[in-house]
């Protein structure tokens, strides 16, 4: 009989595993509505002033650089005392807190970086709360099972970002008068929804946390000292230590690090740019982009929860290249075919959002099958470093290729908007290409 909170064989979706995928159903507050497709829309209107996109990206390549510097050591400090599920609930916490700041942001260029410093927060602790989500994967899974789990937990979050979209576009977006008598006016409509998205993450993170108690970490792991109390400066003496063994022990872990730090950019730039292109490019309406993303949360959803089962019979290395082959052709189908209309979009846009969860979902199985046992929290924060030092590319490279476009074609910037769909091509083909070298070999020996 398996200890509570911890996979038994045979049992691929008991309630550990459906207790555990709820977390991601509750990041899709943050994720699907409040990053993409929702708040990042409403903070870029002409509200909130002609600089507020460059303020943006700006503001969250800062948030960037401050989970690069504190997510490994964070992750190998929770491996160290065997306290994951006490931070998990301590950033998912703060990052309830953040969404319920955005209430105060009204429509004006004063409360533009209220709204800026309160995303950014938002995203350094649900950063931080993802390295220890990460780390439990392999608690709650089997080696036979860990694509499909993670598979699962991907596909909750896309799903639960259908239901949140849905709920908030018909009973606060859309209407004229809203519940509760919401109206746009004061920007009131988006305000409240970020009260409804604090909610939705604090409801929903509450089982993980119930089920997947903390236990104290063994001294196997990491030493006698492991379990020890020690200081912030010591913590990156010991990641530096780390770092340099794991890059004599295992270059190849070390490589599949980089490479999943730039295709994971790409990836992230999908859904990052989808609603600024589909707005800009094919002329979308506020509510059409919302029901793009309902829409495309749905094919993401669907297709990563089947995808998780392929991963468990084919590797995660053969999803991931067959994903980003096909997104990288979509891409350049959306540039070649901009000029078709709004049903472009719709067909390759969701076509993209097909094979993104399907590739988060493996990258992180991937990962998970290569790290020694006792040391996922450290492997998991470096994943979310390495992620972030190269955060800065989706978005450069696409601000580059609409500079590019703009001289080529003569016209404006705006016009040449859909030549950004390009820079993230690149991105997630340079991703690619780093990653065919990888080996997939498995190293999660019980």
């Amino acid at each position: 009989m398996s200890a509570p909170g911890v996979a038994s064989p045979g049992r691929t979706y008991g309630w550990p595993v459906w207790a555990w995928g709820l977390w991601d159903w509750a990041g899709a507050a943050f994720n699907a509505v409040i990053t993409t497709f929702v708040f990042s829309v409403y903070l870029t209107s002409d509200a909130f002033g002609p600089e507020a996109d460059s303020r943006l990206g700006w503001t969250l390549a800062a948030a960037g650089v401050v989970v690069a510097l504190t997510a490994p050591v964070s992750g190998q400090r929770s491996d160290g005392r065997g306290r994951r599920t006490r931070w998990l609930g301590i950033h998912t916490l703060l990052v309830v807190v953040c969404s319920a700041a955005l209430y105060w942001v009204r429509p004006g260029e004063s409360y533009l970086w209220l709204g800026l410093l309160a995303l950014a927060a938002g995203n350094v602790f649900f950063e931080l709360a993802q390295v220890n989500y990460n780390a439990m994967l392999p608690r709650i899974s089997t080696p036979e099972t860990i694509g499909r789990v993670s598979g699962l937990g991907w596909g909750l979050g896309y799903l639960g970002g259908i239901v949140l979209l849905l709920t908030v576009y018909l009973g606060l977006i859309s209407p004229d008068v809203g519940w509760f008598g919401v109206t746009d006016a004061d920007g009131l409509d988006v305000r409240v929804t970020m009260l409804v998205c604090a909610a939705w993450t604090l409801v929903f993170a509450v089982p993980v946390l119930l089920t997947l108690r903390d236990e104290d970490a063994p001294a196997a792991v990491g030493g006698p000292e492991a379990g020890a109390r020690v200081g912030v400066a010591e913590s990156y003496r010991r990641l530096f230590r780390s770092v340099a063994e794991l890059w004599r022990s295992d270059r190849n872990l070390v490589f599949f690090l980089g490479a999943s730090a730039v295709f994971r950019d790409g990836l992230a730039g999908v859904f990052a740019f989808a609603g600024v292109i589909a707005a800009g490019s094919f002329g979308f309406s506020p509510g059409d982009v919302i029901l793009l993303g309902v829409a495309a949360n749905v094919v993401a959803g669907v297709a990563t929860i089947g995808f998780g089962r392929l991963d468990d019979r084919i590797g995660s290395k053969r999803v991931i290249l067959v994903a980003l082959v096909a997104m990288v052709a979509a891409g350049l189908g959306i540039f070649l075919l901009h000029d078709a209309g709004t049903a472009v979009f719709w067909t390759l846009g969701l076509t993209l959002s097909v094979f993104v969860g399907p590739a988060q979902s493996a990258s992180r199985t991937f990962l998970a099958r290569m790290t020694p046992a006792g040391r996922e929290g450290q492997v998991f924060g470096l994943y979310a470093t390495t992620g972030r030092a190269v955060s800065f590319l989706a978005p450069a490279m696409f601000a580059a290729a609409i500079t590019v476009g703009a001289a080529v074609t003569g016209e404006g910037q705006e016009a040449a908007q859909h030549w950004g769909i390009l820079g993230i091509v690149v991105v997630l083909a340079a991703g690619l290409a780093l990653l065919l070298p990888v080996r997939e070999v498995a190293r999660r020996a019980a």
